[in-house]
């Protein structure tokens, strides 16, 4: 089960959109996880790994860079991993053609919470 998607920015970690699955068992430690993925995308460098995951408590992060734009999906460890990576290349294609242009010109945090 995907719990949360989160977009950003590589070259400096900028947040450019986010969905959380809301939930109440969930819901509680979901800012915990969100502030994980944050501190996360401010580590990562066009030099990381293009494709990851790693173990978070019960749940796992799956990151997929394409370009300049860091894809996150937090899942449950039952998720399979091939279908998270697809899920991750489906959000990048889609966003990819709505916003390529725009990515490295935005400077506020969730500029792109519409998509």
């Amino acid at each position: 089960m995907v719990l949360m998607t989160m977009i950003a920015r590589v070259a400096d970690g900028l947040p450019l959109a986010a969905s959380i699955q809301e939930d109440e068992q969930t819901g509680r430690n979901i800012l915990d996880y969100q502030n994980q993925a944050k501190m996360l995308f401010r580590k990562l460098t066009p030099q990381s790994p293009t494709r990851c995951s790693i173990e978070t408590g019960p749940y796992l992060f799956h990151y997929m860079i394409d370009g300049a734009v860091c894809y996150l999906t937090l899942c449950s460890r039952d998720y399979s991993k091939r279908l998270a990576f697809s899920y991750l290349e489906n959000i990048a294609q889609e966003f990819q053609a709505q916003y390529s242009r725009q990515v490295h010109t935005v400077s506020r945090p969730y500029s792109f919470i519409e998509f």
